[in-house]
């Protein structure tokens, strides 16, 4: 997850205004009349979600290093999409997103990504390896498993940044591209650059999970803590236990702890990468351009980076930038409609 500078100026802002309007309250006169019930924001945009609570049989099929869980919408002729979710999320970000996208006549694929839900390793001596490259290599493998040429993505966090990677270094095999908050490719160089203070606290989890202390606390109490983080990164959206709880039970995965872990800490040059990804991560850390067709979204997590400026000329093939205002981080589970609506124009670029 990336709260760091994009969540920062929103939720300042957002931790001003109700601060003024909790001492503005506390001002008034008791026999000021209540103000009206006030529209949440970005509730038009929620239409639908949280309309399915299930994905469906959970397949599997070996890719590279892994056993892949994916749920699987659509027929098996469509044109496939291929879903990607981030931290601390799983595969039902999409379980109102896969079923319109069916409906359109889409083949849509959702895997768990490695250390999450069902997905594992085929070996106990492969590397819990959480660096953004693997994470990509996993996907290719995945459509090569599936014999799958080229595909649509998506994905946001975790999944934006991967998508991000395929389009970059694999274009080929990506037809169109929805990426929320846009261009999130890792240079770590640049991750070694101080930010301002008020900018640093957003990156308080990182920062957590660079010590045992904050490995050992995420084991023990990740239930809770990825709720607070779901919390934090959308707090317009209000899901309930059960929404909740059917994600969480992915974070109980054996290897999630050491991928989570691994990715944050390999991001600040903390942890080491793999050999066998350094020629990707070479390509990557010249911020390499996205010559695909895109659509990048963005919503209130962004801050005052929702207008795409930042990283507009990292994508240089047909373009659109869409601004989703009130809604937070999990843009696929918080406006299902939007987000599969961008899926499909995106293909149609």
């Amino acid at each position: 997850m990336d709260i760091s500078r994009r969540l920062f100026g929103g939720a300042i802002a957002a931790g001003t205004a109700g601060l003024a309007a909790s001492l503005a309250a506390c001002a008034a006169d008791s026999s000021t009349p209540a103000a009206p019930a006030t529209t949440v924001a970005g509730a038009a945009l929620r239409t639908g979600s949280g309309a399915n609570t299930t994905l469906g049989p959970i397949k599997q099929v070996d890719a590279g290093v892994l056993r892949v869980a994916y749920a699987e919408f659509g027929p098996a002729t469509g044109q496939p999409v291929v879903l990607l979710h981030g931290w601390p999320y799983d595969a039902y970000s999409y379980a109102d997103v896969g079923p319109i996208l069916a409906g359109a006549g889409y083949r849509v694929l959702v895997p768990f990504l490695r250390g999450y839900g069902q997905t594992t390793f085929l070996s106990p001596q492969t590397v819990r390896n959480g660096q953004q490259a693997a994470i990509a290599r996993d996907i290719v493998d995945f459509l090569d498993a599936l014999h799958i040429d080229q595909a649509v993505f998506g994905g946001y966090d975790w999944g934006a940044r991967t998508v991000d990677i395929i389009a970059a270094l694999w274009p080929q095999r990506v037809k169109a591209l929805v990426a929320v908050s846009g261009y999130l490719i890792t240079q770590q160089a640049a991750q070694q650059q101080p930010l301002p203070p008020q900018a640093e606290l957003g990156w308080w989890y990182q920062y957590y999970f660079a010590t045992e202390r904050g490995r050992l606390g995420y084991t023990r109490n990740r239930h809770d803590f990825n709720k607070l983080i779901w919390r934090t990164a959308s707090p317009a959206w209000n899901f309930d236990d059960a929404t909740y709880d059917r994600s969480a039970a992915a974070f109980d995965n054996p290897d999630h702890v050491d991928i989570v872990i691994s990715n944050y800490r390999w991001r600040l040059s903390l942890a080491p990468g793999e050999p066998q990804y350094d020629a990707y991560e070479q390509q990557l850390a010249a911020a390499p351009a996205i010559t695909v067709p895109t659509i990048t979204l963005s919503s209130d997590f962004d801050g005052a980076a929702k207008d795409g400026a930042a990283y507009r000329a990292k994508f240089t093939g047909r373009y659109e930038h869409r601004v989703l205002d009130g809604i937070g981080h999990n843009v696929p589970q918080e406006a299902p409609k939007p987000f599969a609506q961008a899926i499909i124009d995106a293909d149609r670029l």
